[in-house]
């Protein structure tokens, strides 16, 4: 019997001693307080953001649905600090613990705050929209990443300072720090001012086509802090330095108002002057007359003949179509060498293509007679044959 009495006394022991000194049973009161927290985020979540989410979709515009979506997690989440809270405080915990107590719950208060702040630069980056008249759309992005940055390293400032680390200091070092990286990493530092400089030309956005010739010819997908991503038309991506696309000249086709057609048209050199003319007249009669061409003096247009080529005629047609889509470009070229095709033809004229004419005036009078086989009239064959079949027997 006292062995049993030994025995609950030490059971009432362990309990009143508990973790850290705290009882068990406030200890599970405490988390029975956390648990009720939990149950009432599940019915805040199902219940008041469901109909608060209901109500901002009648609205019209949009942006008020993204940032409702965009804080819900964050909101989701103070429950769990109001749970942590009121826990805490019912253990009362004293001394060390106590402080340790406060700055977790300072530390998830700060979370939940900057946590919210991350989450709505999405929905509020609108408002950087209205800088694109002065700044490009990739600029407006790499803002955007900024500012998340930005929240980021303060939220992270701010835990550390309520832990009792001092900021300062660590930024000093990082400075330090940040000299001795920055002469190992030239290159990077390099790319990232030369990606500023694209931006802020406007060399070219996300979506057009580019070439740099000797490094690559695509369109762009993406220009980031270090690199730019540019799709060939093989569909394989190449990441091309930044520092590559701010010192070499880049030619940006998309930015064209106009597509050029270039072509030398060679006929025969049997070609009259009235059919030349007939031609020529021709083909820059349905150039004039046709709405898919620019015409002068927007931009330049020539049908005229141009040259006596070694085996040809040339014609030289210049002139520039009003679309400067390649797919819509081949059709109206297409459409265009139908109709000079006929028009050659019609005319009587045939196109030229490479050949040599070799011209003979005399030849030298000491040539070799020419060699005239001798008439076969039957009798010497029969001789042949004769001594053939003598020298058999």
């Amino acid at each position: 019997m006292q062995q049993l009495q030994e025995f609950w006394a030490l059971v009432l022991d362990v309990w009143n001693q508990g973790f850290l000194g705290i009882e068990i049973g406030r200890l599970l009161i405490a988390l029975g307080i956390f648990l009720l927290f939990l149950i009432f985020r599940r019915l805040f979540t199902t219940i008041v953001l469901a109909r608060f989410k209901r109500f901002v979709a009648k609205t019209e515009g949009r942006f008020d649905d993204e940032l409702i979506a965009a804080l819900e997690q964050p909101v989701r989440f103070i429950p769990v600090v109001m749970g942590a809270f009121f826990a805490i405080e019912y253990l009362s915990p004293q001394g060390t613990f106590e402080l340790i107590a406060e700055n977790f719950l300072r530390s998830l208060v700060v979370l939940t705050i900057f946590w919210g702040f991350f989450n709505a630069v999405g929905p509020l980056s609108f408002l950087f929209k209205r800088l694109e008249r002065v700044f490009t759309r990739p600029m407006i992005e790499w803002l955007v990443k900024a500012t998340k940055i930005g929240i980021v390293f303060i939220g992270i400032a701010t835990v550390l300072e309520i832990w009792g680390i001092q900021v300062g200091p660590i930024i000093a070092g990082l400075g330090l720090f940040g000299v001795a990286v920055a002469l190992g990493a030239q290159d990077l530092f390099k790319n990232l001012i030369a990606g500023i400089l694209v931006l802020a030309e406007k060399r070219f956005h996300p979506g057009d086509w580019i070439r740099v010739d000797g490094v690559v010819e695509g369109t762009v997908e993406t220009i980031g802090f270090r690199s730019t991503r540019v799709r060939r038309f093989d569909k394989a991506p190449v990441f091309v330095p930044n520092a590559k696309l701010s010192d070499n000249a880049v030619t940006n086709f998309s930015a064209m108002t106009h597509r050029r057609i270039y072509w030398k048209i060679g006929v025969e050199y049997r070609t009259t002057v009235d059919q030349l003319r007939q031609i020529r007249d021709r083909i820059e009669s349905y150039v004039i007359g046709n709405d898919a061409f620019a015409q002068p003096p927007e931009v330049s247009t020539f049908v005229r003949i141009d040259s006596f080529n070694d085996s040809s005629i040339d014609i030289m047609l210049y002139c520039f179509t009003k679309t400067t889509n390649w797919g819509e470009w081949l059709e109206i070229k297409e459409r265009l060498a139908y109709h000079i095709k006929e028009v050659v033809e019609g005319a009587g004229s045939g196109f030229a293509f490479p050949s040599q004419s070799l011209y003979v005036e005399s030849l030298p009078d000491d040539r070799p007679e020419p060699f005239v086989p001798p008439q076969d009239d039957g009798k010497a064959t029969a001789a042949v044959a004769a001594r053939a079949a003598d020298q058999a027997s």
